[in-house]
């Protein structure tokens, strides 16, 4: 991934709908006074009807979009996270899995694939999707693997009475969070205003309760932050939990993504936070710039998901890097298998996935899997190497 102050020039229709969802954000400051928390401008620029990053109709996914998610890097990601969620449906006699954040729809088909090899193929293969284009998409790429008779796509949760496995794969990243500054023991909201040039920031008192959500942070922390600490926090991720759980009575939610526990995540040196945009494959630091056309994505605090859970009533089932996840569940004898059917060239594009996936200054550290129970009694397979649920 690269890191860019200037990223690639816009073309002129993409100049035209980036200028298209300013006039919209322009809209909601109006209504709002002037000033918008980054919560909402976050969430209009990746989700407004028709307009937002993810429900536009761009490619965003995978060598031609802005950023390449493990599943479609390699297709051993779904191989391995298959046998774990295989080792969960068999403990509960069977189920469905439930999707959010399907993206292109190659981790579903991936999956779909594996689980029938395995013998554990799902009852039913959900998909909650709002976006007509990406469900577009994932039936484009389930048809071409032959797989999109046995998907099922939903507007919202599924009712209550399953059981089964919800699956998060880069999905809490995108939730909106909102910025803080932490200045003489008072904390300010960094929200959103206009300016000639676009988009600007600007600090206001917080209101109590996100006021007293970093009150909360900094207290559970071992040491106290520097005058003037930025950082991000999402209020939305408990309710975000409770919604996509509370239908599921029995089972398990997998969220992988990149991000940390709480102590290290708003460790002192990380003054500043995690907040960025990717545009074409570049990180890039102006979030409030291209309105539309880049993804906005922070890193997730999984202390705070760990947390939500437990009022939801689940417990956290394992908590480890991707790079353990994934050598627990074999990924050393899925790259052997792969090698002994491929080409030279397919070989070389397989060991340099698996890398990706699992070394430290790749996506091996970075990414961590979290699993949340509800009626799992035993361990879970991904989680033996080392699980790093006490970190939490």
């Amino acid at each position: 991934m690269l890191i860019s102050r200037e990223p690639p020039a816009l073309t002129a229709d993409e100049a035209a709908h980036s200028a298209r969802v300013a006039h919209h954000l322009h809209g909601l400051l109006q209504a709002a006074g002037g000033w918008l928390p980054f919560s909402r401008f976050m969430d209009a620029a990746l989700y407004a009807p028709g307009l937002g990053y993810y429900v536009a109709g761009a490619t965003r996914f995978g060598p031609g979009g802005d950023f390449i998610t493990a599943p479609e890097l390699s297709p051993l990601f779904a191989r391995c996270l298959a046998r774990q969620l295989a080792e969960i449906l068999q403990r509960l006699g069977g189920g469905d899995l439930v999707e959010y954040g399907a993206g292109s729809g190659r981790l579903a088909a991936d999956l779909l694939a594996t689980l029938a090899d395995l013998g554990a193929a799902p009852r039913r293969y959900r998909i909650v999707e709002v976006s007509a284009a990406l469900r577009a998409a994932q039936r484009a790429t389930l048809e071409a693997a032959g797989t999109a008779g046995n998907v099922e796509w939903l507007d919202a949760p599924p009712a209550p009475g399953w059981q089964g496995i919800v699956l998060a794969n880069e999905v809490l990243d995108a939730l909106p969070v909102e910025r803080f500054r932490v200045t003489g023991g008072a904390c300010s909201a960094l929200g959103v205003v206009a300016t000639d040039q676009g988009f600007d920031w600007e600090a206001r008192p917080a209101d109590p309760a996100l006021a007293a959500l970093v009150a909360a942070i900094a207290a559970a922390l071992p040491e106290p932050w520097p005058d003037g600490f930025v950082s991000e926090l999402r209020p939305m991720l408990p309710a975000w939990i409770t919604t996509v759980t509370a239908a599921l009575e029995r089972g398990a939610l997998l969220a992988i993504d990149y991000g940390l526990p709480r102590r290290q995540y708003y460790h002192a040196s990380r003054d500043g936070g995690t907040l960025c945009g990717f545009f074409r494959h570049h990180r890039v630091e102006d979030v409030l710039a291209r309105p539309g056309l880049q993804d906005l994505t922070a890193w997730v605090d999984f202390s705070a998901v760990a947390a939500a859970a437990r009022p939801a009533g689940f417990e956290v089932a394992g908590f480890a890097t991707q790079a353990h996840f994934l050598a627990a569940l074999g990924i050393d004898q899925e790259l052997t298998r792969a090698f002994a059917a491929a080409t030279p060239r397919e070989q070389h594009a397989l060991a340099q996935g698996v890398a990706t996936l699992m070394l430290p200054g790749e996506m091996g550290e970075r990414f961590k899997v979290i699993a949340l129970g509800r009626g799992l009694h035993e361990p879970l397979t991904g989680f033996g190497f080392r699980d790093l649920a006490a970190s939490l």
